[in-house]
């Protein structure tokens, strides 16, 4: 008892609070990056593993980009477009070379790691905010989370509208019924190079915008940027199925994944606030995917069992009745 309220006296409050705005930065930022992973993750259903390597891929090129004198904005969409590029060669490995999706998505990770290290000449670079005019910055958490709620509204408009096109509503289709869809005249390969490409250019992006509220970029920023983003989108998941149920419709999963990012994040922050080894963060974080991920065969299972007892009841009654009878 003794060591427990210790414990809990040695945990201040003001302490959470104030590293609250910084977690939902940083949650909003990885949300960006989520919104990659669903595109493939949910609705290509294509197990995209790239992203380690191209969320690091967009920091390292606007690093040496604003470092070579180049416009902050210039620099994000080269950013872009170098994660359009890495997820050309996944689509490209998978598509032409019959590669399955994960070790496709495995093999240009592993290259990219190189191509990071090429880029930036070291394992890391700075960019602090003193020098260069950034976009968003740590310095400043509040502008940051205004800045990067802006962009995530922006590309949530953006996604909206290009998967009510016909090629979005053809990649759609290919990722809910690929053995239909050429049925239908869609192009299934291309269709994967373009959702591919579409979504490692949403994670550079979001590795440029992190690497400028951070003030570096560093090879190994995007190591285990697939499991953070997969929580996202499963967090976000779960919770808007359970508010909005049947009326969870697109706009509302793409602005649920943001959110579940902020979740994530806000969690770990907790965690962060309870004393936790930060060595067991990891850990901690597949906890966290897994309980979400469980939650959806849980519930589903609980209602099932429910309408099966009801079932057993109700035969049980009416034979009660006719024996009475």
């Amino acid at each position: 008892m003794d060591f427990l309220s210790e414990y809990f006296s040695s945990l201040d409050p003001a302490a959470f609070v104030q590293a609250l705005p910084g977690n939902i930065a940083q949650g909003v930022l990885w949300g960006i990056m989520a919104l990659g992973v669903y595109i493939t993750y949910k609705i290509l259903n294509f197990a995209d593993l790239t992203v380690d390597g191209s969320f690091a891929t967009g920091g390292a090129v606007t690093a040496m980009m604003l470092l070579s004198g180049a416009p902050i904005w210039l620099t994000m969409i080269v950013a872009f477009l170098s994660g359009i590029a890495a997820g050309l060669v996944t689509g490209l490995l998978h598509t032409l070379l019959g590669i399955p999706d994960i070790l496709a998505g495995i093999l240009s990770q592993i290259a990219l790691y190189s191509i990071n290290l090429n880029i930036m000449g070291q394992s890391n670079r700075t960019i602090s905010v003193d020098n260069f005019d950034l976009v968003i910055s740590l310095r400043d958490v509040y502008m940051a989370i205004i800045a990067a709620l802006v962009f995530a509204a922006v590309i949530m408009a953006l996604l909206y509208w290009y998967f009510g096109t016909e090629q979005g509503s053809a990649i759609r289709a290919t990722g809910c019924n690929p053995k239909m869809a050429p049925a239908q005249g869609i192009n299934i390969g291309l269709d994967k190079i373009i959702a591919l490409a579409l979504s490692n250019g949403l994670v550079a992006l979001s590795g440029s915008l992190m690497s400028q509220y951070q003030g570096f970029a560093d090879v190994n920023m995007g190591r285990g940027a697939i499991v953070i983003g997969l929580a996202a989108v499963i967090i976000g998941q779960v919770i808007g199925e359970a508010i909005f149920r049947k009326r969870f419709g697109f706009i509302m999963r793409l602005i649920f994944v943001v959110i579940g990012g902020v979740i994530y994040y806000i969690v770990m922050g907790i965690v962060l606030w309870l004393k936790m080894p930060t060595d067991d963060m990891k850990l901690f974080t597949a906890l966290i995917v897994a309980l979400f991920l469980a939650l959806p065969y849980l519930r589903k299972k609980r209602l099932t069992s429910f309408k099966r007892l009801v079932k057993i009841n109700k035969k049980n009654a009416e034979a009660e009745v006719e024996e009475n009878a």
